[in-house]
């Protein structure tokens, strides 16, 4: 008999542990999951647009804990934290005890890229990146009228719309780029997509840095510019996200950006995977669903002894704005050009290299087009 630990319990974590079992059902092979959190099942990206739906945290969780349990035919420790992997001895220990392992699964996660801004109220600037971080905030966000983001990308973009979702609400948005989505989207369909949200309430100061952060009266002011400011409820940094390395770094694993793993998702040491936020494979690092569930899929077989090398299809990112739906299909291969339809029914810019499409950006009404040109994409390996 043989035993699976899996770190982290998050929607990496869980579709291992899934897939896994599947295969597994009828053995009797132990499966062991740590996380440093509550192990209650939810969906993360369903947080940057659960005020919209008027959920709760608690409506948020689609699990619990036992029975996710009972589910998986697994021992959850929760509110556990691993302080160290020792690979040559194959045990992992938390500050509770050593746990053995045979095979190894980190779905570690990120953590949110926190800028240097002075001020007496820079600390108090929060960040959504589990249920725990919406637990805390939510009855802020109600309460709110004012809110400031820190950042313009996707998740910005989302807490957003959502936000304003609610009625006399305002939000002032801070980046450094010239439009929002800067990493995703050319140009003119960023200013236009600005000019949408900006529709709604969204007021944006782009190529703009904020200085400090002062707490005025439980209210925060954010300084800016030349001797500019603007007052907000709350703030929420939305800059970007850190995979968690540092297990694994301490662990003498191979890493970069994040744990750097193979097409089998195998670390530096052949008995210890990766995947999800923390996981970086051939270069790539893609935090989102689709990767992570394709991801998901491969290890578990895998650890079965059935190999199975991973290949990435065209993954659309689905942007959760109802002020203008969005689906963005990032270009497989740098060095393509763009063609751009700008009109009454939306966008639709698609980019070619050598006649061949790379990818595309869907608005409005052109998200009806999503199947038929994803099926027209390049792999982004086989």
């Amino acid at each position: 008999m043989s035993q699976i630990v899996i770190i982290g319990a998050g929607f990496a974590g869980y579709t291992v542990a899934r897939e896994w079992r599947k295969l597994k059902l009828k053995q009797n092979d132990d499966l062991v999951i740590i996380t440093a959190d509550s192990g209650d099942f939810y969906s993360k990206p369903m947080l940057s647009n659960a005020l919209q739906q008027n959920k709760s945290p608690e409506r948020l969780i689609n699990m619990p804990k036992a029975k996710m349990e009972q589910q998986l035919q697994a021992n959850i420790l929760a509110q556990t934290k691993v302080m160290a992997i020792k690979a040559e001895q194959h045990y992992v220990e938390t500050e509770q005890e050593t746990i053995a392992y045979d095979k190894l699964v980190l779905a570690l996660g990120a953590s949110p890229i926190r800028l240097p801004i002075q001020g007496n109220g820079a600390e108090q600037v929060v960040s959504v990146n589990h249920w725990q971080d919406y637990q805390r905030i939510y009855p802020k966000l109600r309460q709110a009228n004012h809110l400031a983001i820190l950042g313009a990308g996707l998740i910005a973009c989302e807490f957003a719309n959502d936000f304003l979702s609610q009625e006399n609400k305002q939000v002032d948005i801070f980046d450094i780029a010239a439009y929002p989505l800067s990493r995703l989207l050319p140009e003119t369909v960023g200013i236009w997509f600005a000019e949408k949200l900006a529709q709604i309430g969204v007021n944006w100061h782009f190529e703009t840095s904020v200085s400090s952060i002062d707490n005025q009266h439980e209210q925060w002011q954010l300084n800016f510019g030349e001797q500019q400011s603007v007052t907000a409820d709350l703030v929420l940094s939305a800059i970007g996200l850190r995979p968690e390395i540092s297990l694994a770094q301490q662990a003498g694993l191979n890493v970069n950006r994040g744990i750097k793993v193979n097409r089998y998702l195998q670390t530096s040491d052949p008995d210890i995977y990766a995947l999800g936020d923390c996981a970086e494979v051939e270069g790539l690092v893609l935090p989102f669903i689709l990767p992570i569930r394709q991801a998901g899929r491969v290890i578990a077989k895998n650890l079965t002894g059935e190999l199975s090398l991973l290949s990435y299809p065209a993954m659309p990112i689905v942007v959760k704005t109802p002020a203008m739906p969005t689906v963005i299909a990032v270009p497989v291969n740098q060095g393509g050009e763009w063609q751009v339809t700008l009109d009454d029914h939306g966008v639709k810019a698609l980019n070619y290299l050598e006649q061949q499409l790379q990818g595309f950006v869907l608005m409005g009404a052109y998200m009806s087009e999503k199947q038929v040109l994803a099926r027209q994409l390049p792999m982004l390996f086989a």
